[in-house]
């Protein structure tokens, strides 16, 4: 089932690090981020990694949780999250259920060859659990910015 913007997100349970299971009705009563990137140690999603790390405590002020999601396995993840101090869990979606589900599973070109990849993403969920704002095939710089913003207008409009 796909996800559709000022609707719920359909229900969905994924592992996280730190032994969280997040589902659709986890944070119900917080604003949740849910950022999804191509893969950990990799330039552009070590950098945005670290963007979300740096604003961190501003989200929480604001009253958002944040979530990295990839199709990496869970010791990756932890090495990753440990490596960068990330304060956030990231999600292991290795069967990529929440990739699909969030249409971020593309066709990329790299070194002349067609593979699967994940369209770097992210997600805006109110604390009412419906979907309320979407960045597509995003580039890293000023884009954790743009959404702390969003997450701020949310907090004002709640």
């Amino acid at each position: 089932m796909a996800i559709v913007v000022n609707k719920p997100l359909p229900e969905f349970e994924a592992n996280a690090t730190g032994g969280i299971k997040v589902t659709n009705g986890s944070h119900l009563g917080q604003i949740v981020v849910l950022y999804f990137y191509p893969k950990d140690n990799t330039p552009g999603c070590t950098t945005e990694a670290m963007q979300f790390r740096d604003k961190y405590k501003d989200f929480v002020k604001a009253g958002a949780v944040v979530f990295g999601v990839s199709r990496d396995n869970m010791k990756s993840h932890d090495e990753f999250k440990a490596k960068l101090e990330l304060p956030f869990e990231l999600i292991a979606d290795t069967e990529e259920k929440m990739c699909h589900m969030f249409g971020v599973v593309k066709n990329k070109i790299m070194y002349g060859k067609k593979v699967k990849g994940i369209e770097r993403s992210t997600f805006l969920v109110g604390a009412d659990g419906v979907l309320k704002q979407e960045w597509r095939g995003l580039k890293v710089p000023g884009h954790v910015d743009e959404v702390l913003k969003a997450v701020k207008l949310l907090k004002k409009a709640a």
